[in-house]
């Protein structure tokens, strides 16, 4: 193959990586002001993380009075959806003993949380990242999360 030819098919590689949607901090402040606004609304404070599809921190935000406890959380919540592309309550599902993916929480100790509240964000049929929310009961936590998701 030359050099020349290459070039190009990096050229076009590079290229095809950059169609690719991409999660803004526009994006993440956004879904941090809905969450932030439902989560007032409910009369629970609570603590939101967005991170983009590496699982990489791309906005947090904790609430006056929220647990501190929910800053991990809430980006273990983002990281585990993002990772396994999967909403975490359904991913809870299949690590109880006897399920398919029992353990896996165990295979990166502190960065999975498989409690609801955790939800990837998908464009385009691709995971450009996701949304972690910690504060209330899981319930309280999904619907916050489900409610900020949507853009």
């Amino acid at each position: 193959m030359s050099d020349s030819h290459m070039t190009q098919k990096i050229a076009a590689a590079v290229a095809e990586a950059l169609k690719y949607e991409r999660l803004s901090l526009k994006d993440a402040l956004l879904m941090i002001r809905k969450g932030e606004e439902m989560a007032e609304s409910i009369h629970v404070p609570m603590v939101i993380a967005v991170v983009d599809d590496g699982g990489n921190l791309v906005a947090m935000h904790r609430m006056d009075d929220s647990l501190l406890a929910g800053i991990s959380i809430a980006c273990s919540k983002a990281y585990t959806a993002a990772a396994l592309r999967s909403p975490t309550e359904e991913a809870a599902k299949s690590i109880l003993p006897g399920e398919p993916l029992y353990g896996l929480q165990q295979t990166h100790p502190g960065r999975f949380c498989i409690f609801g509240g955790g939800i990837p964000i998908i464009r385009n049929g691709r995971c450009i990242g996701a949304l972690g929310v910690s504060g209330g009961t899981v319930e309280q936590d999904m619907a916050v999360a489900r409610h900020a998701s949507t853009l």
